[in-house]
């Protein structure tokens, strides 16, 4: 038959595993599938749905441009379909129609969508890449994203920095759910964690396929890239070896980038609190500190019962100073090749938390040799420009330079973030030790993406867990989590 079903089978069944065989062999196997191209086809146009569907060169943007009613469908497209119940309680295989067999119909509908998403994001193909299929693999991922109920960005470790791919995004009920009455959904909560860092591996790819330097001196060309922390990387990475109109392009995007990030982190960090209240000093007497149910409890006393009347004695004001004592923040970030995600991330919130009235904060960068990036950490941007990636790792170098900033041990916090496959092991951590009982907080950081993936020396692990600060891996979040319950 010409939409691939068998006589005496469900046709919907048939046509659904039509269209996922044929993803399949799209996948593993650079052949084409005639039979399978064909039957694909035959259920496409059968269910009304265009046939670019299955043009491995049309991205989903210019499909949905031409058919922008499929827009809504593509939106959470692969999360859990609510209210569907598993095939056995959703009424019998011969029900020719009804409710049952609407769902099944909507199931093939939804194989074709899901086909031409995963298709077009995970066939990445071979070859050099050009700057517009960059751009076009980019927007694909993007409605991978929504499809999974994110946000365009939010999983691939870019602007995900306070990403929404998390068990939330997929609702209530991330569990197994039925969808349609054949087969179950993914676990969510633990499908989008693991899918980020295999879409940022592509990602990154991709970006080492280009001619960067090539697309990066035509500024046509240079337009059409999005930044991403996969072209960030290799930006800076490269830095050293553009001039001119590349260069001038490169700061542009790396610029770009920065601004993104930084806007996504600073809605987490701007409720800060302002430090507590210093009772020492007197409130001032301005009406719009006055403390009204506190001064009429105090004057209770006063109450007239035959006039009816309070008379007040005293006014009563609310304490509005409050201790802004500086708090000293230090920042140690591993610049080596493996914690670049990190770097710039933990840059731009150092950047962010300097703006703080109440936070004086240094950061260092390191490999081999250490930079004190203090006169650049209002501007991420700059500090970015000024580091060098790539190297060896010498945490006992840093330490030498963040020992002298620490005058006051208790009013003092320092954020190291590395991998911890250091060189000199057990000197490096007795001096981290010996920080952690002067009385300073120390926070070791392992990993602070947008993906959370990252990979801890288990010999530093172990160690930090037994002293009591054991590190602080996953989302970039519980890092501004831990600062502002210090600044507070």
């Amino acid at each position: 038959m010409t939409d691939g079903t068998a006589p005496g089978a469900d046709p919907h069944d048939n046509r659904r595993q039509a269209l996922y065989w044929r993803l399949l062999a799209r996948l593993f196997d650079h052949e084409e599938q005639a039979a399978l191209e064909s039957a694909s086809l035959a259920v496409v146009e059968d269910i009304g749905l265009p046939s670019a569907l299955l043009d491995p060169q049309a991205s989903v943007d210019s499909i949905v441009q031409r058919h922008p009613e499929l827009a809504a469908e593509f939106d959470g497209l692969m999360t859990p379909v609510s209210g569907s119940a598993p095939e056995s309680e959703s009424g019998s295989d011969d029900e020719g129609d009804g409710d049952g067999d609407r769902d099944r119909a909507a199931e093939v509908r939804r194989a074709a969508l899901v086909s031409k998403v995963l298709l077009n994001v995970f066939a990445s193909g071979s070859g050099t890449v050009t700057a517009g299929q960059l751009a076009r693999w980019q927007s694909d991922a993007g409605w991978l994203e929504r499809a999974l109920g994110c946000k365009p960005g939010d999983l691939r470790g870019g602007r995900a920095a306070g990403g929404a791919g998390s068990a939330a995004a997929a609702g209530p009920g991330a569990g197994p759910t039925g969808t349609g009455g054949h087969g179950t959904t993914p676990d969510l909560s633990r499908l989008i964690p693991a899918i980020g860092p295999e879409l940022g591996a592509i990602e990154a790819d991709l970006v080492k396929r280009m001619q960067l330097r090539e697309v990066l001196a035509d500024p046509e060309l240079a337009a059409q890239l999005t930044p991403s922390m996969s072209l960030i990387e290799q930006l800076l990475r490269d830095k050293n070896n553009l001039s001119g109109v590349a260069l001038a392009n490169a700061k542009a995007l790396i610029r770009r980038f920065v601004d993104e990030v930084a806007q996504v982190l600073r809605t987490q960090v701007e409720k800060t609190s302002a430090g507590a209240l210093d009772r020492s000093v007197p409130p001032k007497r301005v009406f719009r500190n006055l403390d009204l149910d506190r001064t009429i409890w105090k004057n209770l006393t006063n109450w007239s019962p035959d006039e009816e009347r309070l008379y007040v004695d005293r006014l009563y004001y609310r304490h509005t100073a409050r201790r802004t004592t500086p708090q000293r923040l230090i920042v140690v970030v591993d610049q080596s090749g493996s914690m670049v995600d990190s770097m710039v991330n933990c840059t731009i919130l150092a950047s962010i938390f300097a703006g703080l009235p109440k936070a004086d904060v240094h950061l260092i960068a390191y490999d081999t040799q250490a930079l004190d990036l203090t006169p650049w950490v209002h501007d991420p941007f700059e500090t970015l420009l000024r580091t060098n990636l790539g190297g060896g790792t010498d945490g006992t170098v840093a330490m030498a330079l963040a020992q002298p900033k620490i005058a006051e041990p208790r009013n003092t916090v320092v954020v190291w973030i590395s991998d911890f496959y250091e060189w000199r092991t057990e000197q490096l951590f007795a001096s981290m030790a010996a920080l952690h009982r002067s009385g300073a907080k120390f926070i070791p950081v392992g990993s602070v993406t947008s993906s959370g993936r990252g990979s801890v020396n288990p010999w530093f692990r172990e160690r930090f867990k037994d002293l009591g600060t054991p590190v602080l891996s996953g989302h970039i979040r519980k890092l501004v989590h831990e600062l502002k319950t210090f600044l507070a």
